[in-house]
């Protein structure tokens, strides 16, 4: 009874609670709990239908090109810095009245490079067509299809189905790669070379040339089938850049005062401090160049990473030590090419070798670099940042150790499976024959871009004339070819000749002095 009067308590206090609110008020409660009950109603009987083993792969399979996705631009970002790398490095092996030249042929290549690859270069290389050149996807026009990948894949750039991201994400890390190549050839022909002439060769190097040999090598052309592999480009973008640089310092000469009385005579750059941190930029760059080249997130990545990043340390170490025994002084110079030298190395067989091989591979190529540079500077080719030395002779290197270090497809590393990578390489037992398909993919690409770097210079040889006149050339092309300077009210280096006084920035042969080093 005394529970019972309890309730009847609670009762009529709601019902007087209830009197004390307005009609309005009053009104809310039955909607109220009208809509409590359907919304109870609503979760007892309508359960959630389990989801679909297909949905749920559909969902992953998303999540993975988004991710890769978002690898492979992240990678091309940092391929894109090392424009700065380019234009830091450059201009600070130059001299100081050549500055705003080398910075704006830095700036511009790149937009230039966009426009040729878009309009032309990324048909003629990953375009289908035949095993020399790809004749379709003219401005990523055409079928297209991506992310599916393999047999899925259906339109007119097969030669990347194996790559499962979108269409714009390959051709944009495809760009930052050609665009490197024309970067290259900047400093071989710095300090000399008319702006306009420059420019019309990048076009034509990124437009036509280097899409050419890099379709027999990445876009399934005949090379590719012939069992060449070149993971990153030591050959597709370092050598053909070097190449297309060697015949342009070739044909250009070298630079006024720069050979006198049979011996060279060194002209320092102005600026070690910016090379330096240009060095700095492209070991970053790296980090995109090699790894991103797997255009998914892989485990791979991790080993790519530290065999490019050992490579290029032991390559900097070994240039560091053969400079000192060798030039009398660890130039610094030489320093910055090893560090480059080892990297450009590692590009092409950074996927397919063991991490300790790495390193040898950069010691290696930290050696030939010093020996390249003197060699270059023996034979009078004027290259003022060593790129023919760094770019074309280490890319070469780097190419040939493919044959020699490979692993090989299952091999104790398990690196890669069968048809994913070169057989085993000569000096781990696998004989010759992954050897000489490098050997011929170097022959014939070095071959084809020496031919079309022949053709571009003398038509422009012939036509605008490739060199500034000697006058712009001792008074700076600066003021030649931009009407401005880098430093504008700092105190000139250089008499009216276009010397600095050797007297005073002992220019005069010395101590760690490198003849071959026009820096």
């Amino acid at each position: 009874m005394k529970r019972l009067s309890q309730h009847t308590s609670l009762f009529t206090q709601l019902k007087l609670a209830v009197k004390r609110l307005s009609p309005s008020w009053q009104a809310c409660i039955p909607l109220t709990v009208v809509i409590v009950l359907a919304w109870g109603y609503a979760a007892v009987a309508q359960d959630a239908a389990p989801a679909s083993q297909d949905k749920v792969a559909e969902e992953l399979q998303n999540l993975k090109v988004g991710i890769d996705t978002l690898w492979v631009c992240i990678a091309a970002f940092l391929v894109f810095f090392m424009n700065a790398g380019f234009g830091m490095l450059e201009t600070g092996f130059c001299r100081q009245k050549n500055a705003v030249n080398v910075l704006s042929k830095n700036l511009i290549v790149f937009a230039l490079s966009t426009v040729a690859f878009w309009a032309i270069g990324f048909g003629l290389m990953f375009g289908d067509g035949n095993p020399f050149v790809g004749t379709t996807g003219w401005f990523l026009a055409g079928a297209d299809n991506s992310p599916a990948t393999a047999d899925a894949y259906k339109g007119v750039f097969g030669a990347l189905n194996w790559a499962g991201v979108p269409l714009l994400a390959k051709f944009l890390f495809q760009l930052v790669f050609a665009g490197t190549a024309a970067t290259i050839v900047s400093g071989a022909v710095a300090e000399r070379i008319k702006f306009v002439d420059f420019l019309i060769f990048s076009v034509l190097l990124v437009g036509v040339a280097y899409p050419i040999t890099g379709h027999w090598i990445w876009g399934g052309g005949w090379l590719a089938k012939a069992g060449f592999w070149d993971f990153a480009g030591s050959t597709v973008v370092h050598s053909v850049g070097g190449w297309a640089a060697l015949m342009g310092a070739a044909f250009l000469g070298p630079r006024i005062g720069k050979y006198q009385n049979g011996t060279s005579v060194a002209m320092p750059g102005h600026n070690m401090s910016i090379a330096t941190l240009g060095c700095l930029i492209l070991w970053l760059g790296w980090f995109g160049f090699n790894p991103g080249s797997t255009m998914a997130v892989s485990p791979s990545i991790a080993h790519i990473a530290v065999t490019t990043n050992l490579a290029g340390s032991m390559g900097g170490i070994a240039a560091t030590i053969v400079a000192w025994l060798y030039l009398g002084k660890p130039d610094l110079s030489m320093i910055i090419n090893g560090i480059l030298a080892g990297l450009v190395a590692i590009t092409a067989p950074c996927a397919f070798v063991s991490v300790p091989w790495s390193a040898v591979i950069g010691l290696i190529a930290g050696i030939i670099v010093v020996f390249s540079v003197t060699f270059f500077d023996k034979i009078k080719i004027d290259d003022p940042v060593g790129a023919t030395s760094v770019h074309l002779v280490c890319g070469i290197f780097g190419t040939l150790c493919v044959g020699l270090f490979a692993e090989g497809p299952g091999g104790a590393l398990n690196l890669y499976e069968d048809g994913l990578g070169p057989a085993r390489g000569l000096l781990l037992g696998g004989g010759f024959s992954q050897l000489w398909a490098q050997f011929i993919g170097i022959i014939t690409v070095g071959g084809m871009t020496v031919l079309l770097s022949t053709i571009f210079w003398l038509a422009l040889k012939a036509t605008l004339g490739i060199r500034v006149t000697a006058e712009e050339e001792f008074e700076g092309l600066d003021i030649g070819e931009h009407g401005m300077e880098a430093y504008s009210g700092f105190l000139k280096e250089t008499d009216v000749t276009g010397f600095a006084d050797t007297s005073a920035t002992n220019m005069g042969k010395r101590a760690g002095d490198v003849s071959s080093n026009p820096y």
